[in-house]
């Protein structure tokens, strides 16, 4: 099972109760959720929702034996609203928004997230996208140069980006760019010899990028923050686990404006991050950070 990070800090800053219902907007195997169901009791409910059709069947495994009802429903969490009611719930008293990438999707996943396999340019968290979804090779193959390199350095924060946009525009006129293996030889030969022998691998914020792109993460995170609050009762809390920069700035300013308006109140004044003992024990969580908020006034 991909290892829930912060896992006691999600518990006991979200502070589930018996009876409550709590919604997993990203559930991917179910393991903040197994723990968070522990405290809900027969008498509550959990809601796990999830893009990927095969993360919910490890769910619906792992969560079998967890004594509260369990609805688990296929979609993007930024339609946690429709999803929720499809349900038969209106309000709920928690919801967990773990927006990291999940190791599990990252390790074979036959869809290109890894550059440490050789995969189709995939990169939807759909398992089964359809054949003309919009895709990593579209962007590769078909956008133009000056494009590219927006999305390679807004969403990846990548300094070489202009000199890797140009190697992808070069490279596909040779031949189409449909693999990992492919895109990884082509940022090698772009950036300098040096920048390939760091500790992170020279390949790791472009794929970042094109990801978030095709999958249109940070728009669904903004969506998902505002459905998510529309679905809290008064007192229900809203927690997010962020990873990298962009999403950290966006749950920051939701959480801060929701204070200013005297909407919500900060549960977490600063943000919470995994102690040196979880981070040996999952380097994955190094960059994981939680923030949670209480909703005060509807």
């Amino acid at each position: 099972m991909h290892i829930p990070v912060l896992l006691q800090e999600v518990i006991k800053n979200l502070n589930p109760q018996e009876g409550d219902i709590f919604v997993d907007g990203t559930i991917n195997s179910g393991g903040h959720s197994k723990e968070v169901a522990n405290y809900l009791g027969k008498s509550g409910k959990l809601i796990g929702i999830d893009q990927d059709e095969g993360a919910l069947a490890q769910a619906k495994e792992n969560l079998k034996d967890v004594p509260c009802q369990v609805s688990l429903v296929n979609g993007n969490f930024r339609n946690i609203v429709s999803l929720v009611k499809s349900v038969g719930v209106e309000k709920v008293n928690g919801v967990l928004l773990d927006i990291g990438f999940s190791s599990d999707q990252m390790a074979d996943s036959g869809r290109g997230f890894s550059f440490k396999t050789d995969e189709p340019l995939i990169m939807s968290f759909s398992l089964n996208p359809a054949e003309d979804s919009f895709t990593a090779v579209d962007i590769v193959n078909d956008w133009e140069e000056e494009n590219i390199a927006d999305v390679i350095y807004a969403y990846g924060e990548e300094s070489f980006s202009r000199q890797i946009a140009k190697a992808i525009v070069e490279a596909r006129k040779e031949e189409r760019i449909e693999t990992t293996s492919q895109l990884v030889e082509v940022i090698r030969k772009a950036v300098p010899t040096w920048y390939t022998k760091k500790k992170i691998h020279f390949a790791t914020k472009t794929f970042q990028a094109l990801r978030i792109t095709v999958n249109d993460e940070l728009g669904a995170l903004k969506e998902g923050l505002a459905g998510a609050w529309k679905l809290l009762e008064v007192g229900g809390r809203l927690g997010v686990i962020s990873f990298h920069s962009l999403e950290a700035r966006i749950v920051k300013e939701f959480m801060k404006n929701k204070k200013e308006l005297k909407e919500g109140e900060l549960i977490t004044s600063h943000v919470v991050k995994p102690t040196r003992a979880e981070v040996l024990a999952n380097p994955r969580s190094r960059s994981a950070q939680l923030k949670i908020i209480k909703k005060i006034i509807n």
